[in-house]
């Protein structure tokens, strides 16, 4: 096809193509540049003909390393590569771009070939089915989840006391936190004691600050976290283990707005908004005399129940796409997701750890993953399937230890009708360590969901 009628085939049905197409010689000068190229970057050909590619095609993707470039010294194509553009009036435009070389008919390199593909309207479906199971940073699509995103905004307008009840790394940090950036109190401070980290003996003049003069070590005042989250919010996080002592002056507070420094004889008022969070059911507590009724149903005039992952498996590939986002900006990498193998692997596990499991495993996969999705090889060594060699191995073992703690897994999950934390209550250990060793001896619990 070197006549002029041959060319102008070609220019018509690169002119009908939808895609954006322009091609450039050995010398990165634009050769042709179709209707849809016009149209997706705002250029007219007659402009972009004749003028280096890099002063024309305004891509993010041209800091990291130019596609162009890459194709023509590797001869590799490059397909579908995400990318952004800068159009007219500076306006960003997500694209996905595709490479390959042009040769002619005796093989001699001519130049390169670039296509790409306008992603706006689909980027703007993105956002909005993103938006449906989004709040803030909290990601889910299950009931639990739709039925706290419905009452966040009517929570955190109230000002009212709310209580986050949820297993360890359920996301309570994130409901809080929310609930004060939705609040009136936005602009004020946020501040998180953490119940089960600090002294008893260290606890209220932690709290409550002191005065200079209170104990022997006390050369100045001061100020504890309640006078610290002044005109903003104070959460207890693991507030099960506030001390008895502590809880009575907090239930104070809560009820007369106001306490006392430690050594102080001057009573201050509390203007902070308080929310609480915790991993055990106070009400349960309650029940064994280990918490204060009257501080429960104080702390409690909103209760927010977050279920453990393993019973909202539905939200697992949302926060996936979730953490792949948020790691592929952190580390400068383009990883598209998970193959249907690892995300099978995920959507079966328990995930005792729950959200921040979850977390850690994705991170693991881009620490070793170098393609474009994330394998059941990229994943962490305990949610990997038992080989057939290792379950041989296993089976043809003569009786030792690991037989016994096998056979004694499988006698405790019997008793407990497949629940794992009673099996794990009855031998002992925490429920971790039992998901573990069962993983490794290649045990599935029977119980049915």
């Amino acid at each position: 096809m070197d006549g002029p009628e041959d060319k102008r085939f070609v220019e018509t049905i690169l002119s009908s193509v939808a895609d954006g197409v322009f091609t450039v010689d050995h010398r990165w000068h634009i050769t042709s540049f179709n209707r849809a190229a016009e149209r997706i970057t705002g250029v007219p050909a007659e402009q972009a003909i004749g003028r280096r590619c890099a002063d024309v095609f305004h891509a993010d993707l041209c800091e990291r390393g130019c596609a162009l470039r890459q194709t023509m010294e590797t001869g590799r194509e490059l397909i579908d590569v995400p990318a952004h553009i800068l159009a007219g009036r500076g306006r960003a435009v997500p694209i996905s771009i595709s490479t390959a070389i042009l040769k002619d008919a005796q093989g001699n390199l001519l130049g390169a070939v670039e296509t790409f593909r306008d992603l706006t309207a689909i980027e703007q479906l993105r956002r909005e089915i993103q938006a449906s199971y989004t709040f803030e940073d909290i990601v889910g699509r299950s009931h639990a989840f739709r039925k706290i995103f419905a009452v966040l905004p009517d929570v955190a307008e109230s000002d009212a006391t709310v209580l986050i009840e949820g297993p360890s790394g359920s996301g309570k940090e994130l409901l809080a936190r929310a609930i004060h950036n939705l609040s009136s109190r936005r602009a004020g401070p946020y501040v998180v004691i953490n119940c089960g980290s600090l002294p008893v003996s260290l606890f209220e003049s932690e709290l409550f600050g002191y005065v200079r003069g209170a104990f022997t070590d006390a050369k100045k005042d001061k100020p504890g976290r309640i006078a610290l989250a002044e005109g903003g919010t104070i959460v207890f996080d693991e507030v099960a283990e506030l001390p008895p002592p502590t809880q009575v002056k907090l239930l104070r507070v809560l009820q007369q707005r106001e306490y006392e420094p430690l050594g102080g004889v001057r009573t201050l008022k509390a203007n902070v908004r308080v929310i609480a969070s915790t991993n055990r059911r106070l009400a349960d507590l309650v029940s064994e005399g280990a918490f204060r009724d009257d501080l429960y149903f104080r702390l409690g005039v909103v209760r927010l129940c977050v279920p453990p992952l393993r019973e909202r498996r539905e939200d697992i590939p949302y926060l996936v796409e979730h953490f792949v986002r948020r790691f592929n900006a952190k580390r400068g990498k383009r990883i598209q997701g998970l193959t249907p193998a690892a995300m099978e692997l995920l959507l079966r596990h328990d995930f005792p750890g729950n959200v921040r499991e979850l977390e850690n495993v994705i991170e693991h996969g881009f620490v070793l993953c170098h393609e474009q999705m994330i394998d059941v090889v990229h994943l962490p060594e305990e949610l990997q399937p038992l080989t057939r060699s290792a379950a041989a191995e296993l089976d043809s073992a003569p009786s030792g230890l690991d037989r016994a703690e096998a056979d004694a897994i499988r006698a405790a999950l019997g008793r407990s009708g497949g629940a794992l934390g009673k099996a794990a209550q009855d031998l002992g250990i925490s429920r971790v360590t039992l998901w573990r060793k069962m993983n490794r001896y290649g045990i599935r619990s029977s119980r049915k969901r």
